[in-house]
């Protein structure tokens, strides 16, 4: 009786880490980051969250010589301008030039800036890009573009400020819980069904 019980501890002192591990490290796990950025082909900036924040991260990895093409993509969240287009007026603002900007106007998930991106890369001999989005969200965008793009390319990520999550103390607030949940939900769909539409 006293081995079943400690057989019982043991497993629960597994199982219990094996859950610690999970928790405290699924803000990492969304959050992949290439740690020493190489020089691409194209910048990809995705829209969605702080979209400002992401084509502002992008601008920068343009000036920094990363790249001397971008490729701004998001459709509209309403009646206005294409997000797109909004990325793409900042970046000329802040001097990129315009026969560097490549857009698509017309995404409006993660699986259509993956495919609509792809179309305008196959355009080019571009293979190797950097991909930008907000942290939580560079998991799941990096492997529907790596899904969609095929081997052939090379992505890196690369991914913006957001001043409302962090990875290393995500469930802090009500948005970093309810985002990287959902995400997390996403990524589990995307890894049972093999569907990322």
């Amino acid at each position: 009786m006293k081995k079943f019980f400690v057989t019982l501890l043991i497993i629960l002192g597994i199982l219990l880490s094996i859950a610690a591990a999970i928790f405290f490290g699924l803000g990492f796990y969304l959050s992949p980051q290439t740690e020493d950025i190489q020089t691409a082909d194209a910048i990809v900036v995705v829209s969605g969250g702080q979209t400002t924040t992401r084509a502002q991260k992008g601008i920068e990895l343009y000036k920094q010589g990363k790249s001397q093409e971008m490729i701004f993509s998001g459709a509209a969240l309403d009646d206005g301008p294409s997000n797109a287009s909004a990325m793409r007026d900042q970046a000329i603002e802040a001097g990129v030039p315009p026969q560097d900007i490549l857009t698509d106007a017309d995404s409006q998930n993660t699986y259509q800036n993956a495919t609509n991106t792809k179309r305008l890369l196959e355009r080019t001999s571009d293979r190797k890009i950097i991909l930008v989005t907000s942290p939580y969200h560079q998991r799941r965008t990096h492997d529907t573009f790596t899904s969609v793009l095929g081997k052939e390319y090379d992505v890196q990520n690369a991914s913006s400020f957001d001043d409302r999550w962090s990875k290393s103390r995500w469930w802090e607030s009500e948005f970093g819980r309810n985002i990287s949940l959902s995400e997390l939900q996403k990524l589990l769909y995307i890894y049972v069904t093999g569907n990322y539409q």
